[in-house]
C-alpha cells in the first residue's frame, strides 16, 4: 500500500491557514466554469488540473464547441490580468512580446510590452500564425520570460498560456513545432456538446439567461491560486511511482512505431499533473489513480510516430494506453492501485 495514513488533526493544520478548504474553492471554480460551458466536466477538471500545476492547455477540435469560451471562463474565474491574442497570417513575433519604441516626449526608446504581459493569456487560433511568430511563445512557455532587444524580462506571476487550434486539415493552418507541442502539459479536445446540453444551451439564449464568460466574477483571488500552485508542487509521490513514470517513458523510446518518445519534460508534466489531481481530491500524496487519470491528456502529443506507422492507422494515444497497459505496476503499490482502469 503506498498511501500514506494521515490523521484528521495532520489533514487539518495543512489546511489551518485557509478559511475554507482549497478544494472547496476549486470544485466552486469548477462549478463557475461548467456554468459556461455545459457538460464538459472533464474537460474542464482537466484544464484546471493542468492550470494547477502550473502548466499550459492547449485546446484543438472543430470550430464552434466552445474551445475560446473555456478559455474565457477559466481566464474570469482564476482572475489576475486577462488578455487575449488572436493570431493570423499576418503576425510578427514582435506582435506578442512587444518591442522597443521611440518615446515622442523623451526621445528615448522605451519597451511597449505585448499581450504576452498578463496572469491569463488566451492565444486564440495558434496555428493560423507562421513557424516564426509561434517561435515567439517558446521562451515565455517555458521559462516564463520575454527577450526583446537583448534584454530579458520576466513575466508576470501567476502566468498561464491557453491555446486553442483549429484540425490541421482546415485551409490555413501550420504544424505546431514539435519544441512547442511539448510545452504543452495538457492537450484537450472538447467535442459536440450531448442533446441535453445543447438543448439547455439554446433554452438559455432563448429566455435570455445565457450566463456569459465576460459575466463571471473571480472565484479565486491571484495570491490563493499561488498559494494552492505552491502547495499542489508538495503533493508526496512515492519513490514506486516514479520508478513506474520511468518505465513507461523507457517503453515508448524502445516501441517500433515511434520516432520520439517521451521526454524528461513530459514526465515532469505527468508528475506535476498528477501532484495537482491529487491536491484537488484533497490528498496530501498521490496514488496511481492520479498517474491514470492525467496520462491521456499529458502524453500522447509529446509522441513523434513514423511515418509508416502513422499511415498504416497507428495513434499516439493508443500506443500510450498500450504502453501503460503493458508496463507492469510494481507489487510494492499493492492496493494503493486505487480504482483506475488501465485502458
Amino acid at each position: 500500500m503506498i498511501s500514506p495514513q494521515f490523521s484528521e488533526d495532520a489533514k487539518e493544520e495543512r489546511y489551518s491557514h485557509w478559511p475554507e478548504a482549497p478544494q472547496v474553492l476549486l470544485h466552486r471554480l469548477l462549478v463557475k466554469v461548467e456554468s459556461v460551458l455545459l457538460g464538459k466536466q472533464q474537460v474542464i477538471k482537466h484544464t484546471l488540473t493542468a492550470l494547477l500545476a502550473g502548466g499550459h492547455v492547449l485546446l484543438e477540435d472543430v470550430p464552434g464547441v466552445g474551445k475560446t469560451l473555456l478559455a474565457q471562463a477559466f481566464a474570469r474565474a482564476v482572475g489576475g490580468d486577462f488578455k487575449r491574442i488572436q493570431f493570423t497570417s499576418d503576425m510578427l513575433p514582435a506582435d506578442i512580446v512587444g518591442g522597443v519604441v521611440l518615446d515622442t516626449r523623451t526621445s528615448e526608446l522605451v519597451y511597449r510590452p505585448g499581450p504576452i504581459m498578463g496572469n491569463v493569456v488566451l492565444a486564440d487560433e495558434i496555428n493560423r500564425t507562421s513557424p516564426r511568430t509561434q517561435s515567439a511563445l517558446l521562451e515565455a512557455m517555458e521559462e516564463k520570460r520575454v527577450t526583446v532587444e537583448g534584454k530579458t524580462r520576466k513575466l508576470p506571476v501567476p502566468f498561464m498560456l491557453i491555446a486553442t487550434q483549429n484540425p490541421l486539415s482546415f485551409e490555413g493552418t501550420n504544424t505546431l513545432p514539435e519544441a512547442q507541442l511539448d510545452r504543452f502539459m495538457m492537450r484537450l479536445t472538447i467535442g459536440y456538446p450531448g442533446s441535453a446540453e445543447e438543448k439547455r444551451m439554446l433554452e438559455q439564449y432563448a429566455d435570455g439567461n445565457r450566463v456569459e464568460p465576460e459575466r463571471l466574477r473571480p472565484v479565486i483571488a491571484t495570491e490563493e491560486w499561488l498559494q494552492m500552485q505552491a502547495e499542489a508542487r508538495q503533493t508526496h509521490m512515492h519513490p514506486v511511482l516514479l520508478d513506474y513514470m520511468v518505465q513507461v517513458a523507457e517503453a515508448t523510446r524502445r516501441a517500433p512505431e515511434v520516432l520520439l518518445g517521451l521526454s524528461p519534460r513530459a514526465l515532469r508534466d505527468w508528475l506535476r499533473a498528477s501532484q495537482a489531481n491529487a491536491y484537488m481530491e484533497g490528498r496530501g500524496y498521490a496514488v496511481p489513480d492520479d498517474l491514470l487519470t492525467t496520462a491521456d491528456a499529458v502524453l500522447p502529443h509529446r509522441l513523434s510516430l513514423r511515418y509508416s506507422a502513422a499511415a498504416t492507422g497507428a495513434d499516439a494515444v493508443n500506443v500510450i494506453r498500450r504502453t501503460i497497459r503493458e508496463c507492469p505496476f510494481p507489487a510494492a503499490l499493492g492496493s494503493g492501485f486505487g480504482s483506475g482502469k488501465r485502458r
